[in-house]
């Protein structure tokens, strides 16, 4: 879709004050005057679900009256969101929803929504809502997804740092950060900040180009920021995640923009080192021999029958006797169902 010069500075100042601030907040109240103007509508919401309390969100409405929160698990299981094409006006005036929105004083009429994030250890969604009868259009469902992945980084960039910002100094609270070393740039090239085993793992993962100079930031990592920092880039979900692969583990390193700092507007980069492994239910292992929930583990790493062998210093042939015994224990088929099964098993509830 091409868009207008009016349309591209709205989406310019949107994306620019959803990185303004580490307090969620803080950022929807700047920016519910510009989204008004880009995407027409009564009031908005967003919902955020609680990774500590499943099945609970926090609600931030830009406008939406109260009534609407305290409601809405009912509303929801009548079908909140209307297709146009697929209900008409007579029978939408008719419907259990319509007929209780006015009973609560909400006289809605359209509603747009977008899912954020499922990949993340939460979710959640973001609403707009119109009480007259102008549907949305096709070009302002497509403006809001192209919206959704700065939406989606400002919700996860709060709930990364928001807490410990507030505390001090954000480059402080990088530096505190638990469960990941970080690196902040003020691109193009200047470092402000690495916390100490930045260096280390960087050191690991890139041996060869490090071995001369481990201060500098791998070349991949740069190129990716500049591609990231380019006018006119487009972002995507998953545009700002880095994954480098390797034999059983995987770096992950995550772009984020941070809010302006005396002057400039630094980047930070969150590098991780993630087990590719799936847990494996306690259930299973009490079933297993020690060895065979060896070989389950490695193949929850998503190992070849080749690395298990080799990791455990056993034949290939005696990996694979292993797995023909476990299958009938656990009551599975294959590996695949293995896999997808031990999957399944970690989903709350």
């Amino acid at each position: 879709m091409v868009l207008t010069a009016r349309e591209q500075a709205l989406l310019l100042e949107l994306t620019q004050v959803l990185s303004s601030s580490l307090d969620l907040t803080e950022v929807l109240a700047r920016a519910q005057g510009t989204l008004a103007q880009l995407l027409p509508c009564d009031y908005a919401a967003l919902c955020v679900s609680r990774p500590e309390r499943p099945g609970d969100y926090e609600w931030m409405g830009l406008g939406a009256p109260g009534i609407l929160f305290a409601h809405y698990p009912e509303l929801a299981t009548v079908n909140l969101v209307r297709d146009s094409d697929t209900l008409s006006r007579k029978e939408l005036k008719r419907s259990l929803l319509y007929l209780r929105c006015r009973e609560l004083g909400l006289p809605l009429e359209h509603v747009m929504a977008v899912l954020l994030d499922l990949r993340q250890d939460w979710h959640g969604g973001f609403t707009l809502y119109r009480e007259h009868a102008l549907p949305f259009s096709e070009r302002e469902q497509a403006l809001l997804e192209d919206l959704t992945p700065y939406l989606t980084n400002t919700v996860r960039n709060c709930r990364l740092f928001g807490n410990e910002a507030t505390r001090g100094d954000l480059l402080d609270a990088l530096f505190r950060h638990q469960g990941a070393e970080c690196v902040v740039m003020d691109p193009p090239e200047h470092e402000k900040l690495r916390t100490p085993g930045a260096t280390e793992l960087l050191r690991r993962w890139y041996p060869e180009e490090l071995k001369a100079n481990d201060a500098r930031l791998p070349q991949e990592l740069r190129e990716h920021l500049a591609h990231l920092r380019a006018p006119g880039t487009k972002r995507a979900l998953g545009m700002d995640t880095w994954t480098r692969s390797g034999a059983k583990h995987d770096l992950k390193v995550t772009f984020v923009e941070l809010p302006e700092q005396r002057g400039s507007r630094p980047w930070g980069l969150v590098l991780q080192e993630c087990s590719r492994a799936i847990p494996m239910p306690e259930p299973w292992r009490q079933k297993l021999s020690r060895r065979e929930a060896e070989v389950v583990e490695g193949v929850l790493s998503n190992w070849t029958n080749e690395t298990i062998a080799e990791d455990l210093g056993l034949t290939l042939n005696t990996v694979k006797t292993h797995l023909r015994n476990i299958f009938p224990k656990l009551g599975i088929e294959s590996r695949t169902d293995l896999l997808y099964q031990a999957a399944w098993r970690q989903k709350p509830g």
